[in-house]
């Protein structure tokens, strides 16, 4: 994924993504409960559990924080760091254009 265009010099630059909790076991639980609830939510309540399903494994294949942050050392962001959100579950990510 390239960022770098979206900002001028001196711009900042603010993600805000699902993400991945930092503890092994609440990772576990939580995935369990998005594989198995969430789609048959998305069933119950807009009639279409196949695109739930396909939020809950694009999550999964998003970097986890500390990747996303440094995934291209070359991106020319700055003070680029992230904070945790509900335990982790999202991340805001943010960084200034040099």
């Amino acid at each position: 994924m390239r960022l770098t265009a979206c900002c001028v010099p001196g711009g900042r630059l603010m993600v805000l993504e699902f993400s991945q909790l930092p503890n092994p076991a609440m990772q576990w639980a939580y995935d369990r409960y998005s594989f198995n609830v969430i789609p048959k939510m998305g069933q119950v309540i807009a009639g279409d559990s196949d695109s739930y399903q396909y939020l809950v494994e694009s999550i999964r294949k998003f970097p986890d924080q500390e990747r996303f942050c440094g995934d291209d050392p070359h991106c020319w962001f700055a003070q680029v760091k992230y904070a945790n959100m509900t335990f982790g579950v999202a991340a805001l990510h943010s960084g200034w254009k040099i």
